[in-house]
């Protein structure tokens, strides 16, 4: 996952540490059904994008704080295989992000992600 880390117009760079991402493209369903039909029927709303990321904190960068406190959409690309460059979803974002630790353990960071623009998906 590649972000605009320090503000919404800088280009993308890579979040480090990442362990994990989800992406989620739905849409809402629309309960159109009258009176006679055999089954509920349902038309088609907006579609939503939407996901989460999980990793590991680096005290080396603000990684998705600086994007998660400032409220400002960041631009954001998301490549299924960093093997791959030629496919991958993108737009701009709003993001949230959480740190947790313990005396015992490695410092976990997770967020979520929100359109603020179309995301397209390349490739």
């Amino acid at each position: 996952m590649y972000v605009g880390l320090a503000s919404g117009s800088v280009a993308a760079e890579p979040v480090t540490f990442l362990t994990k991402w989800t992406a989620e493209f739905a849409t809402d369903k629309v309960d159109v059904t009258a009176m006679g039909d055999s089954n509920k029927t349902y038309i088609s709303g907006l579609p939503d994008a939407k996901g989460s990321f999980n990793g590991w904190y680096d005290d080396a960068t603000a990684q998705v704080y600086t994007a998660a406190s400032d409220g400002v959409a960041r631009r954001f690309y998301l490549y299924p295989n960093n093997a791959t460059t030629t496919q991958y979803w993108y737009g701009t974002a709003l993001f949230d992000f959480s740190a947790s630790g313990g005396s015992e353990e490695a410092i976990a960071i997770s967020g979520n992600w929100a359109a603020a623009s179309t995301v397209t998906k390349i490739g």
